[in-house]
């Protein structure tokens, strides 16, 4: 079984930082691309962040310079910086990866959600 955990999200002002955290356990054999999507109330969930396992990103436009994705493959986890936060980017936060198991099953994963809330 594998899960991923986040952590980091919570209530900052406008133009700060937060910095978020998603690792994965269990039967984790290996990762492939890891990203970080946000949904905020009455919309629909849009990606805001992508990192292969090659290191390569691709960012939403409306986060470029002012967030940056990044993982540790030996901890298995991915992580969001964020600064320079605005109003607009409060929203629940999730962690996604494309993960093979040591059963070799391939599946796309999620996290359980964090939320970021920034007051202007």
């Amino acid at each position: 079984q594998v899960q991923l955990v986040e952590s980091g999200g919570g209530l900052v002002q406008a133009g700060g930082s937060l910095r978020l955290s998603c690792a994965a356990s269990g039967s984790v054999f290996s990762i492939n691309a890891m990203g970080w999507y946000r949904q905020a109330p009455g919309k629909q969930r849009e990606l805001v962040a992508v990192i292969t396992s090659g290191s390569s990103t691709n960012y939403a436009d409306s986060v470029k310079g002012r967030f940056t994705i990044s993982r540790d493959n030996a901890k298995n986890a991915v992580y969001l910086q964020m600064n320079s936060l605005k109003p607009e980017d409060t929203a629940v936060y999730y962690c996604n990866a494309a993960i093979r198991s040591y059963f070799m099953t391939v599946g796309d994963y999620w996290g359980q959600g964090t939320q970021v809330t920034v007051s202007s």
